[in-house]
């Protein structure tokens, strides 16, 4: 048995002959409340449970009074009043480094695949810091997701935090499983918080597959797992990108979702005492998602590309955390279900969709014919029942003639299969194609992607692993 000298260390440093161990004094909840112990929040805790029950290890979340507020980590079964408790730490580390890759954990970095400990590797403490807004680097190019929707008319730039919105079964996993294969970056990391526990073996082996997994971390908190796991869950995730990001790889980082985690935030803060406003959400919950989503982006070495789904209950976009999102993101990607319905894959509803940063990182002509595409989709979907009936006489509406001739090579232009894949060049082409825009005469390539840089991120080394859910045999990270 090896022992976490760090741990020991703080341990060590925190100890008080007065006031080293603690008493359960109450529980209501999820909020244990613990007596004659001090230790700032965020702190690890311990609560013995009996001679033959488990310790339960515990989050301190508040104080109250004299005493702490600490929530479990897993179930508070055998916690009775008197039970001792002890801090184990001022602060939580996660394992970093390139052997994570291939490798799924669950929110405190433990495996979860049956693959080797990961005691071995470096660890960095939880709760990293947005990189200083003078300090990021300004986006200058596009990164090529391989989504050809995406790619031509929501065109993301590298280091862009993108809002996917959807509601349930819209292809949502999906989509995030083409991204996680086909996107041009070094590294993924993906934050599965609050998932259904028989959908997460199914993303990772259906719609991530093991050239996806190969360059990936997945961290993994179910929905039957504790509040404070599942938050901490997000934070272990983006903890490991930020590692990724600062050792010169440019990093793809994906949530599913931010919903369920502003979902596990309101049972943390209201347990704890604060008040509920819109929808029963306390305020530290809006005051938590810009920390988290900040975090991500340039920073002063590479950039950390952002992807976070938010569910939208009831179909209901005005949602608080919609809303929220809305406001903190560079853009969102809306999946919309009558597409769905008509089995248009990716269900990508262009004219909901938007990238604040498109306009700076195409050209000209790409510009204008991602306008006149807008204008054809939506002048179809304004007149779609008056063509239905067929009350509309040609050549009324000469925009709406030409939207009609060209509907069907639109509508094959926007969808596409799970396994295809194309460059932003690809894409941007295909869009001026589409519309009858000249690109400009022995001009450069009308958006920069991550495969045009002259200095490509350095390559995460391979390594063998011996998780279940790969395949014999890991690749090297690179394009997909």
């Amino acid at each position: 048995m090896s022992l976490d000298w760090a741990d020991l260390e703080d341990r060590l440093r925190l100890a008080d002959p007065g006031r080293a161990v603690g008493r359960v004094a109450n529980l209501v909840g999820m909020i244990v409340e613990v007596a004659d112990l001090g230790a700032p929040v965020g702190s690890l805790c311990r609560i013995e449970t009996g001679r033959h029950g488990a310790p339960v290890l515990c989050e301190v979340v508040g104080f109250r009074d004299d005493r702490l507020l600490v929530m479990p980590y897993q179930e508070a079964r055998g916690i009775a009043p008197g039970c001792r408790a002890t801090i184990l730490a001022s602060h939580l580390t996660v394992p970093v480094g390139p052997a994570l890759l291939g490798r799924v954990v669950d929110g405190l970095g433990r495996p979860l695949d049956g693959g080797p400990g990961l005691g071995s590797l470096p660890r960095v403490k939880l709760g990293g810091t947005p990189p200083s807004a003078m300090h990021r680097r300004r986006v200058t190019d596009a990164v090529s997701t391989g989504i050809r929707s995406i790619d031509s008319m929501i065109t993301t730039a590298r280091g862009q935090r993108m809002g996917i919105f959807a509601g349930s079964g819209v292809g949502k996993s999906v989509l995030m499983g083409m991204l996680a294969r086909q996107a041009r970056v070094d590294v993924n990391v993906l934050a599965l918080i609050g998932e259904r526990g028989r959908e997460v073996r199914e993303f990772i082996e259906r719609d991530l597959g093991p050239e996806g997994l190969a360059r990936s971390v997945v961290v993994v908190v179910t929905s039957d797992e504790s509040a404070v796991m599942r938050a901490k869950g997000a934070d272990t995730a983006m903890t490991i990108a930020e590692q990724f990001r600062d050792s010169d790889h440019e990093v793809l980082f994906m949530m599913d979702s931010a919903t369920r985690y502003a979902m596990a935030l309101r049972e943390i803060g209201l347990a704890a005492g604060e008040p509920p406003t819109t929808k029963g959400y306390p305020p530290s919950t809006f005051a938590a998602l810009p920390r988290l989503c900040e975090r991500a982006g340039w920073s002063e070495i590479n950039a950390m590309t952002a992807f976070f789904t938010v569910l939208i209950e009831g179909d209901d976009i005005h949602d608080p955390v919609g809303d929220a999102m809305r406001s903190i993101l560079d853009g969102h990607v809306m999946l919309s279900r009558d597409l769905a319905r008509q089995h248009h894959y990716p269900a990508v509803d262009v004219l909901g969709s938007v990238s604040r940063l498109r306009s700076d990182i195409v050209e000209a002509p790409d510009r204008e014919a991602g306008a006149r595409l807008m204008q054809w989709l939506k002048t179809l979907e304004d007149n779609r029942d008056l063509v239905n009936i067929g009350a509309y006489v040609a050549g009324a509406d000469p925009v709406l003639d030409e939207a009609l001739a060209r509907e069907k090579d639109i509508r094959a232009f926007l969808k596409q299969d799970v396994l295809e894949s194309t460059d932003v060049e690809t894409s941007l082409a295909g869009l001026r194609q589409l519309t009858g825009i000249k690109a400009p005469a022995a001009a450069a390539p009308a958006a920069t992607s991550q495969a045009a840089r002259p200095a490509a991120a350095k390559p995460v080394p391979a390594r063998p692993t011996a998780a279940r859910l790969t395949a014999p045999g890991t690749r090297t990270s690179g394009t997909a």
